[in-house]
């Protein structure tokens, strides 16, 4: 299996293949993969890569919820030794919830349970998760189009926390484990020098580096930049990412990082120096590019986050949230500001017709602004509500990442709603129907 997984992985990074079918589900069989002597990784939504020491084990993340049974059961099929340590990359929940059945694995032997390690920062994540659950059981199913996403309540927490860097030893072998922001604040990378194996958890996840999530807290494209430069230091031999499929060769490896740090880089660098002039936040939105050399590489495609939206994370790290135009300062709402503009284009039904003839003429930024403001200067008219939703459909359709198509899918689905009478959840749950998607 190691064989044939390694030739699917070389096939593409030289451009043969697609990372698709392992998205979709391919080598996910419920196997660990040994790609190197006592190191596995269990392929899943979320990887998890296992160490084997002389006397016992290493997890490296532990994915989500919905893999914490198979997880254990391929653990167990290719080593008996207890696990000593499982490691947090970081607190989102599709790395920190397959723990479980090694603790009830170890209560039921009558010896210790696997000692939880992640960075200092993963209980302020977990304390926070419990304030903000609504919100993120919102997000999640307008993000993923899941009308059934739940938001969880119980986290197993960390038994040791480090804050800079940490040494872990597991049967002779060192585990070195370092802190850096990127995706998250709470961010752990790890090295296996005896094999110079990277664990990169989602510092690298085979796409656009999610800097910039727009309905999520604060993301760090700098600081992710420096640690990318740190990994790519190691010298490491083989990358085992958070999400997506290893890489293998010193070279390669080195490229990977080193190109994923220069595409932060220059996104930061570019937005800082028209910040640094005054511009307000529209302008640099639309200005600010990435490296056109770099657009095509396979790990650097913007199918989950894009730059645009990392470009107002660095707004929003470096300028808080005032964008410059003083009439956003302390605005009027948005109702009375819809209802303004409808009268003065002949009313609702107006706006929404121009709405659809920007649509036609492929205008669809202008056209989500135009049947915005008629939906909600009219909000109970169902054929403003039908050209929304047919609006939003189109948008959809035509992005690359999962950010905008969940966004403007939820819009579409919001109108749908109110014109049969369902609801937005059952209309997403509709569209979703047979679709396989994860929560993250």
């Amino acid at each position: 299996m190691a064989k044939d997984f390694l030739a699917y992985c070389d096939e593409v990074w030289r451009g043969e293949a697609t990372t698709a079918d392992y998205q979709k589900g391919r080598w996910q069989d419920g196997h660990v993969i040994e790609l190197a002597e006592g190191v596995a990784l269990f392929p899943a939504f979320g990887n998890v890569v296992a160490v084997r020491g002389e006397d016992g084990l290493l997890l490296f993340d532990t994915s989500h919820e919905r893999f914490s049974a198979r997880l254990h059961a391929a653990v167990r099929a290719w080593s008996d030794l207890p696990l000593r340590y499982a490691v947090y990359s970081h607190g989102h929940i599709d790395h920190v919830f397959g723990v479980g059945p090694f603790d009830a694995e170890a209560d039921e032997l009558g010896r210790s349970r696997p000692v939880v390690v992640g960075h200092e920062a993963v209980v302020a994540r977990f304390d926070r998760y419990k304030l903000t659950s609504g919100y993120n059981e919102v997000i999640n199913q307008r993000q993923f189009q899941r009308a059934d996403s739940r938001w969880p309540l119980d986290y197993r927490y960390p038994d040791v926390t480090y804050r800079d860097a940490m040494t872990l030893t597991v049967g002779g072998r060192e585990v070195r484990l370092h802190h850096g922001k990127g995706e998250t604040d709470d961010a752990t990378y790890a090295y296996l020098p005896d094999q110079r194996v990277l664990m990169t958890g989602d510092m690298f996840i085979w796409v656009t580096p999610n800097a910039g999530n727009p309905q999520k807290v604060q993301r760090y494209p700098r600081e992710w930049a420096q640690a990318l430069r740190h990994m790519a230091g190691f010298g490491a031999e083989m990358l085992l990412p958070g999400h997506g499929i290893p890489i293998v060769g010193a070279d390669r490896v080195r490229a990977a990082l080193l190109d994923t740090a220069e595409y932060l880089e220059s996104l930061v660098e570019q937005a800082l120096e028209l910040m640094n002039r005054g511009a307000r936040l529209d302008e640099i939105v639309h200005a600010v590019r990435p490296p056109e050399h770099l657009a095509d590489k396979p790990y650097l495609r913007p199918v989950y986050d894009e730059p645009e939206f990392v470009v107002r994370n660095v707004w929003r790290l470096y300028g808080g949230w005032y964008d410059g135009n003083p009439a956003h300062l302390k605005p009027a709402p948005d109702a009375q500001l819809a209802t303004a503009l409808a009268e003065l284009a002949g009313g609702a039904a107006a706006l929404t017709e121009r709405a659809k003839a920007a649509a036609a003429a492929g205008e669809l930024r202008l056209a989500c602004h135009l049947v915005e403001f008629a939906v909600q200067a009219e909000p109970d008219d169902t054929a403003v509500h039908e050209v929304r939703a047919d609006i939003y459909a189109q948008r959809a359709k035509q992005e690359l990442s999962t950010m905008s198509r969940g966004v403007f899918s939820w819009a579409a689905a919001e109108s749908r709603g109110r014109v049969s009478g369902t609801g937005v959840l059952d209309e997403v749950a509709e569209a979703s129907k047979g679709k396989t998607r994860w929560a993250i």
